[in-house]
């Protein structure tokens, strides 16, 4: 499936930030514990930069984790914008969550929201209740994602990528999550 975008990722140009492997780790528990009570019965993680946090935060909650490819940037480089185009892997993530009700489907950053909203469309389609959880929002994404963990308005570095440029930022430690609540 291919879909098209709306959201602009915002990029200050004030800074790259970077996610230390505790930071994420943390993040990861914060994630996992406010979403224990929904139940969710498999986590998606968007390959690439999905697939660690759905590892880490199935591992917690104890329910499988897999992989779905689902692409909106042409590259990794620092501040490049994204196509405007979404291509999700419709047969393995249908394949994936076949007999599950509730997943929670988890990437590393909503740039625009695209890929979320694409990826949230064929669950719903197929009946599946989905909810939505990232590290990193930009500051331009329009998806009302569930959960994240840190407002960002400028590329974010994260510890499964090349290491940062040695000016990068540290993302503070986290100490809470922000909910789709908040948002409104």
């Amino acid at each position: 499936m291919t879909a098209s975008a709306h959201g602009a990722r915002v990029f200050q140009g004030k800074r790259v930030w970077a996610m230390s492997q505790d930071a994420f780790l943390a993040a990861a528990a914060l994630i996992a514990a406010h979403e224990k009570d929904t139940a969710p019965e498999l986590v998606v993680g968007l390959a690439r930069g999905g697939v660690p946090l759905a590892q880490e935060t199935g591992r917690i909650l104890g329910i499988p984790a897999v992989e779905i490819r689902a692409r909106h940037n042409v590259s990794d480089l620092v501040g490049i914008q994204a196509t405007g185009e979404v291509e999700v892997d419709e047969a393995t993530l249908l394949t994936a969550v076949a007999g599950a009700r509730r997943v929670l489907v988890v990437d590393d950053i909503c740039g625009s929201g695209a890929t979320l909203q694409a990826v949230a469309a064929l669950l719903s389609d197929a009946g599946v209740a989905a909810r939505t959880a990232v590290l990193c929002r930009n500051d331009g994404a329009d998806f009302p994602l569930d959960i994240w963990v840190w407002p960002v308005a400028d590329w974010v570095g994260f510890p499964w990528e090349d290491p940062a440029p040695p000016d990068s930022t540290p993302l503070p430690h986290p100490q809470q999550v922000h909910t789709a609540q908040e948002a409104r």
